[in-house]
């Protein structure tokens, strides 16, 4: 094999890799459980004042402003909000959204549905 080949080769396996690896990277694997809403109005844990019109949401872990994709399980319609609260405090609970997110995600009604919560890059 020549070496111009060889060389080729080469580069197209580091290539191949770095793809490989920001993929990985990029991959976060979903939490899924049961979303209930909220319509507070008053300070929320991340300092701002409430709005049930906006598409925010309570997690207990994730940092304030993490843009988050959540898919409603039951009726296969997915959103995306922004962390800005701290909850769900209710034992089987791993989201609270706003009063408009639940709308969307056609729930509101029902109170509790089940999703999976994926972290947006």
């Amino acid at each position: 094999m020549s070496t111009l080949r060889i060389a080729g080769i080469a580069a197209l396996a580091a290539l191949a890799s770095s793809f490989i690896l920001a993929a990985a990277a990029s991959a976060v694997p979903a939490q899924c459980g049961k979303a209930s809403w909220y319509a507070m109005t008053t300070i929320t844990a991340s300092g701002e004042r409430a709005n049930p019109n906006a598409m925010v949401a309570a997690h207990k872990s994730l940092p304030f402003g993490t843009k988050v994709r959540v898919k409603n399980l039951d009726n296969g319609r997915s959103i995306t909000v922004r962390i800005n609260d701290r909850g769900p405090f209710i034992r089987g609970r791993i989201i609270d959204l706003s009063r408009v997110a639940a709308t969307k995600l056609g729930f509101k009604n029902q109170g509790v549905t089940r999703v999976c919560v994926t972290t947006r890059g």
